[in-house]
């Protein structure tokens, strides 16, 4: 896969929240509204990838966004509230780990995104997308932004919403499957984790066969 160009900070760039300042930009040039792309679960051996769009109200942001791993379980099921109450408009999308194991977890990654952002009530003119890949096929131009979700308010709504869905989604499959812990670590190679695939087997359509250790279980 080609790799698109990205807006790429160096360390010292970053502020120390993220902030409204590209979306802003972006607005004095036309390109209203802006939407903010991010994903949850690029890393861990089970479950699905979730990618998360947000379109927020300039003139309503709410306080205290910012990269969902730097936040509290319980910050982020606050700011999910805020976001969903105060949004534009705010999209959901996942692949599941059928999905990942039938490409890669970074093509499944920027589908997740692209239905996402696909999914929004209102058309985006711009979007802002984590990472250093601008997903392919958007309803509109792109920029991919390393640690955007360090730098970008809307990034940083996306990454919540991302991240608490699937943390949901995860400790509802730990109902189903009480056995592998997923309320505690959501799908992660924990120690706990991996002695679980050990005596209890995989998880077929939950736990990403592709990946190791799995591969060699598969």
């Amino acid at each position: 896969m080609a790799r698109t160009r990205s807006d790429s900070p160096v360390l010292f760039d970053l502020p120390i929240r993220p902030d409204f300042h590209m979306e802003a930009g972006l607005m004095r040039e036309g390109h209203m509204p802006v939407a903010g792309l991010d994903e949850a679960g690029r890393g861990p051996l089970a479950g699905p990838v979730v990618a998360a769009a947000v379109i927020l109200d300039a003139d309503g942001v709410p306080e205290g966004l910012d990269d969902s791993k730097r936040l509290s379980a319980d910050a982020r099921e606050r700011l999910f509230q805020a976001i969903v109450e105060s949004a534009v408009c705010v999209s959901v999308a996942s692949l599941s780990a059928s999905s990942i194991d039938g490409s890669d977890i970074l093509r499944a990654s920027l589908e997740a995104m692209r239905r996402a952002a696909l999914g929004l009530c209102v058309v985006p003119r711009f979007a802002l997308a984590d990472g250093r890949d601008i997903p392919p096929g958007l309803p509109c131009p792109a920029r991919a932004v390393v640690k955007g979700d360090q730098r970008s308010q809307s990034i940083a709504a996306a990454s919540i919403i991302a991240k608490v869905t699937r943390d949901r989604m995860m400790a509802r499959a730990a109902q189903i499957a009480p056995h592998h812990g997923f309320e505690a670590h959501m799908g992660y190679a924990t120690k706990r984790h991996r002695l679980a695939i050990t005596q209890h087997g995989p998880i077929v359509r939950l736990h990403r066969m592709s990946f190791a250790p799995l591969k060699s279980t598969g």
